[in-house]
C-alpha cells in the first residue's frame, strides 16, 4: 500500500473530498458538504490517520494488535484516531477496513442532511 492508492481509495467513497486545510503536501479527506465536511482521513507520505474506533478503548485494539504501526495520533488521539503506517506490518485489506470504519463513523456523525446518499 502507498499513499497514492490509499488517497484514490479514500477519494472512492461516496461523498468524498480532499482538503489542505493547513498546506500540507498531502490532503485530508472529507465527506460531507464544503464547510459542514468532517476529515474521515489524514493522509501522510507513509501514514493514514483515521478513527479507529467509537471510543479510545476500541482504537487501542489496532495499538495491541500492531505495536509498530500503529500509534495514537497527536492532539485527537483521545477521541479513538490512530495513525497506521502504509507497507508496515498492517494488511492492505485491514488498512482499507480501517479506513471504511472511520469513513462509517464520520459520516454517522454527520446531519442526515450532509450525508452521502449511499454513505452510512
Amino acid at each position: 500500500m502507498d499513499v497514492e492508492r490509499m488517497r484514490a481509495y479514500c477519494l472512492d467513497l461516496p461523498g468524498a473530498w480532499p482538503d489542505f486545510p493547513w498546506d500540507h503536501e498531502y490532503p485530508v479527506i472529507k465527506v460531507g458538504p464544503g464547510e459542514r465536511g468532517k476529515i474521515f482521513a489524514f493522509l501522510g507520505a507513509d501514514t493514514v490517520g483515521v478513527k479507529g474506533g467509537a471510543t479510545r478503548e476500541v482504537a487501542d485494539e489496532w495499538l495491541d494488535r500492531y505495536p509498530d504501526d500503529a500509534t495514537v495520533m497527536r492532539y485527537i488521539g483521545r477521541s479513538g484516531w490512530n495513525t497506521l503506517a502504509l507497507g508496515g506490518a498492517i494488511p492492505d485489506d485491514e488498512l482499507l477496513e480501517a479506513v471504511d470504519e472511520s469513513y462509517r463513523l464520520v459520516v454517522a456523525k454527520l446531519p442526515k442532511r450532509d450525508r452521502p446518499v449511499s454513505g452510512g
